[in-house]
């Protein structure tokens, strides 16, 4: 204990306004100290007077859930690979990455004048035969009047019939040739299949495109799908419907959804096995082929639970303090957890933790192991 004395010297030199506010100081110095020590000893002895006032709250089960984190890929329900039906040149691309398209709506253009000229070539050929056929089926009428009478012989009204019918069949078969070099004129402007959004476009005005080139995708807003792979161990614990969730870094969950899909069989790479769960997409905050943390939810069970401000951490190994009855009186003991998940502002306790344990929550920071403490509720 600090004590403050004024000596008679001090007082014969000073006022005496100013000598009686030295020894109240002194006074509230002694007072404040005393206070501080909590009734320790001058040695630093244990406390005096029932120990450090403390909250306590009893440990307590409530139902948790039995959940594990899987890294999941989102895919599209509704993506299409634009790709083109025709080789040739781009000349013209219309449109940007993430931009919103209506269905029909040209994507970019293919140098068309080689196929042009095609269906130009087509066209007058088309042009010719319908010439043939209507001087074709001019002598069969001028065949069939002089047969009528009798000039001519049925030999060869015959052979003017069979001139104008294939002259006919010709101008058939060029027309559909005329119509398919048409369609094919039209695979030249590459069109969206559906309104949704444009993906990358990795190609650009200039290039030599061909069948098998990846023009870009468009993609129908809405739902997406995750694609979860399971290990192998966990494959017997699948079930349809299991509930998942999409959660984001820090563990919000993002969007519901329940498992939709199982596969049969077991992925040679990564020796999981592939479930799928259908999300909802309404905000557009998730993107296609995006990573994103995927939480399937096996089941609930009964546990204890810790204020997660009652628990430190040291060295990588979690600590509670709980108030303990020893000796007729109430002291801190300092035990080792195991803690999961967090719920809400509380830790599942997997290990260390009883019910009806008394944990103390506040004033962790000044206690020591076997310190007296005093509950409070």
């Amino acid at each position: 204990m600090v004590k403050a004395t004024v000596t008679p010297d001090l007082c014969v030199q000073l006022p005496k306004a100013t000598t009686a506010r030295i020894v109240l100081g002194a006074a509230l110095l002694s007072s404040v100290l005393g206070a501080a020590c909590g009734g320790h000893t001058a040695g630093g002895g244990p406390p005096q007077g029932g120990g450090l006032p403390v909250k306590v709250e009893v440990a307590r089960s409530i139902p948790l859930r039995d959940t594990t984190d899987y890294v999941a890929t989102l895919k599209s329900r509704a993506s299409a690979v634009i790709m083109p039906e025709v080789e040739g040149r781009i000349t013209e691309i219309r449109v940007h990455s993430g931009e919103h398209v209506n269905a029909g709506a040209i994507l970019l253009e293919i140098d068309p004048r080689k196929q042009q000229a095609t269906v130009n070539s087509q066209e007058h050929n088309r042009t010719a035969q319908q010439a043939n056929l209507q001087w074709a089926q001019q002598q069969f009428d001028r065949a069939k009047g002089l047969a009528d009478a009798g000039v001519v012989s049925k030999q060869d009204l015959d052979q003017a019939r069979a001139a104008r019918d294939a002259a006919d069949a010709q101008l058939h078969s060029l027309d559909a040739q005329v119509e398919e070099q048409q369609v094919q004129l039209h695979y030249y402007k590459v069109v969206a299949p559906w309104a949704g959004v444009v993906g990358d476009v990795p190609v650009r005005v200039g290039d030599r495109v061909t069948t098998s080139t990846t023009l870009t995708t468009v993609d129908k807003p809405g739902s997406l799908e995750a694609y979860i792979y399971v290990p192998i161990e966990r494959a017997a614990d699948i079930k349809m419907n299991l509930p998942v969730q999409i959660v984001d870094a820090a563990g919000k969950a993002l969007a519901d959804s329940r498992v939709s899909f199982i596969s049969p069989e077991v992925d040679n790479t990564t020796q999981g096995v592939l479930v799928k769960a259908t999300i909802a997409n309404h905000s557009d905050k998730l993107r296609t082929d995006q990573f994103i943390r995927a939480r399937v939810i096996w089941g609930t069970h009964q546990g204890p639970v810790v204020p997660v401000l009652a628990v430190s951490r040291i060295g990588g190994q979690y600590f509670v303090f709980l108030a303990e009855d020893q000796d007729g009186k109430t002291v801190a003991h300092q035990k080792p957890l195991r803690v999961g998940e967090m719920v809400g502002n509380n830790y599942e306790v997997l290990e260390g933790l009883r019910n009806g344990d008394k944990i103390i929550v506040s004033g962790t920071q000044f206690l020591v192991d076997g310190m007296a403490v005093i509950p409070q509720a």
